[in-house]
């Protein structure tokens, strides 16, 4: 078993809440079932820190299903997870979209990317359907994306939307390796055709990081003292580095080593087994 330095560990042992991702990281995609299959000592870490007291979220950068549908297949898994300790891109969306003041979003996604921003009460277009007055083009989680979607979102972006994604990364962990984003190549497109950047709106976002940390009950000032679990150093430890928090690498998903990483994607720590961080809690 890798041992933690002594800081990590006190460090870990007094964290104010964590941030999981969840493909990757505590679990994989099990396509046999169409649910989550836990990785090591994922269970036990979550039942630790309910234990404890200490907060923690779920939040992954999929978008395929609304955030309850994943968090009902991580219970079905075994984890001690909540549906509202379980959140995804859209998620955080809706929130800045609503503080925003921006009511009328284009959303080129399934019914799951759409499902938090229609529960907050967003005007929702649907990906292909006729409509004036958009405010903003929204991507996410979309294998049925077509050449219809294509336009519609092209005309919203022309007439003056701005264009927001999920997440702009290729790829993402499963069982049986990396898998390909949808909204990625769906965003090189719309900025093909319109010359519009997507500004990213799940992880590593700050509104991302502020909406898991409000959903824990947590001021700001209690960032420095959260931990970001992952896998992704472009996602997870980017978006923990950001805001000066613990950013915990895993090497079960898409990251393997730390030595060609940039600063900002460095993790704190790198370990290949969740049992070290349990091992601190205890």
């Amino acid at each position: 078993m890798i041992q933690l330095s002594r800081d990590h560990a006190a460090r870990l042992a007094d964290a104010a809440g964590f941030i999981f991702d969840m493909d990757g990281t505590i679990a994989l995609g099990d396509a046999a079932s169409g649910g989550h299959r836990a990785l090591p000592h994922a269970i036990a870490l979550l039942e630790a820190l309910q234990a404890r007291g200490t907060p923690y979220v779920v939040f992954t950068n999929g978008t395929a299903k609304a955030p309850a549908a994943y968090a009902a297949s991580l219970r079905a898994a075994g984890f001690p997870v909540a549906d509202d300790q379980m959140l995804t891109p859209s998620a955080s969306a809706a929130a800045w979209f609503a503080q925003q003041g921006i009511g009328r979003v284009r959303v080129l996604g399934n019914a799951g990317c759409a499902a938090p921003l229609r529960d907050l009460g967003l005007d929702v277009i649907d990906p292909s359907a006729p409509a004036s007055g958009v405010e903003a083009v929204y991507t996410g989680w979309f294998r049925e994306f077509d050449f219809d979607s294509l336009e519609a979102g092209c005309d919203s972006l022309w007439h003056g939307a701005r264009l927001f994604t999920a997440s702009n990364v290729p790829f993402f962990a499963t069982a049986t390796g990396r898998a390909i984003g949808s909204s990625f190549p769906i965003n090189a497109m719309l900025t093909a055709m319109s010359g519009k950047r997507a500004r990213i709106l799940g992880k590593p976002a700050r509104v991302a990081f502020d909406v898991a940390r409000q959903r824990m009950g947590l001021p700001r000032s209690a960032s420095k003292a959260m931990v970001v679990v992952g896998d992704d150093p472009a996602l997870e430890m980017r978006m923990a580095n950001a805001v000066g928090a613990m950013a915990l690498g895993l090497t079960t998903g898409i990251m393997k080593d730390a030595n060609d990483l940039s600063e900002r994607d460095r993790p704190t720590v790198l370990l290949d087994t969740l049992e070290p961080v349990l091992a601190a809690l205890r």
